[in-house]
C-alpha cells in the first residue's frame, strides 16, 4: 500500500472512530487518546494525520457536510422536477434525514460546535446560501423561511435530547411541513388574498 492510501486509510479509520465514540459516549468523551484506542492506530499515526483535536473535529464537520450534500443532491434530482419549492423541499427532507434512526454523522456536528464554536461559522455561511436559494423559488419568502426553520428545529431539539415529541408525530410536522398545499393558503393570505376565495370574473 502507498503512503497516500496509507494515509486516507487511517483519515477514514480515525473519523469513523471519532464517529462511533461521539454516538456512544457523546462528544465530551472525544480525545486523541480515545481515538487511537478506538481505531487501533498508534497515538503518533493520528497526531501525523491530526494534529490536535480540533483538527478531528474539523473533519468531522467536512464527513457531514460532505455526507448531506450527496443526499441532497440525490434528493433534488429524484424529486426536484416536480416540486414547487424544490430547494426548500430538499432542505426539509435533508434536515429530517439528520435524525433518521441512530445517525452519528448528525450528532458530530453539534459535539463539534460545542467544543469549538469557531466552526459555527462554517455552517452559518451554508445556511445563508440555502436561504438565498429559498427565498429565490418562493412566492412568500417568509413562508418558506419559516418552513424551514421549523424543520431545523425539529432536528435540534431531538440531537440536543430535548424533544418531547414522538418519532411518529414528529414524521407527520415534517410530512406537514414538505406538503406545498397546506401552505398555499397561506401564501394567499400573505398577498392580500382571503384562502380558497376566488378572483370575480370581470
Amino acid at each position: 500500500m502507498d503512503n497516500t492510501s496509507r494515509s486516507e486509510r487511517t483519515r477514514t479509520a480515525a473519523i469513523q472512530a471519532a464517529l462511533a465514540i461521539i454516538a456512544r459516549d457523546g462528544p465530551g468523551r472525544l480525545t486523541l487518546d480515545a481515538i487511537a484506542r478506538e481505531s487501533g492506530i498508534s497515538k503518533g499515526g493520528l497526531m501525523h494525520q491530526f494534529p490536535t483535536k480540533t483538527a478531528v473535529l474539523k473533519a468531522l464537520l467536512d464527513h457531514q457536510v460532505a455526507y448531506f450534500e450527496a443526499f441532497s443532491r440525490k434528493y433534488m434530482a429524484e424529486h426536484g422536477a416536480a416540486l414547487a419549492h424544490p430547494h426548500l423541499a430538499t432542505q426539509i427532507a435533508t434536515t429530517r434525514e439528520s435524525i433518521a434512526g441512530a445517525n452519528p454523522i448528525a450528532f458530530a456536528i453539534i459535539g463539534a460546535m460545542a467544543q469549538e464554536p469557531d466552526l459555527l461559522s462554517i455552517t452559518k455561511e451554508r445556511n445563508a446560501e440555502t436561504i438565498r436559494a429559498i427565498k429565490a423559488e418562493a412566492a412568500d419568502p417568509e413562508l418558506a423561511t419559516l418552513r424551514w426553520a421549523a424543520a431545523l428545529g425539529l432536528a435540534l431539539t431531538v440531537m440536543f435530547g430535548m424533544s418531547p415529541l414522538g418519532e411518529a408525530e414528529r414524521e407527520r410536522l415534517f410530512d406537514r411541513l414538505l406538503d406545498d398545499k397546506q401552505w398555499s393558503a397561506l401564501a394567499g393570505v400573505r398577498k392580500g388574498r382571503k384562502p380558497g376565495r376566488k378572483s370575480s370574473p370581470k
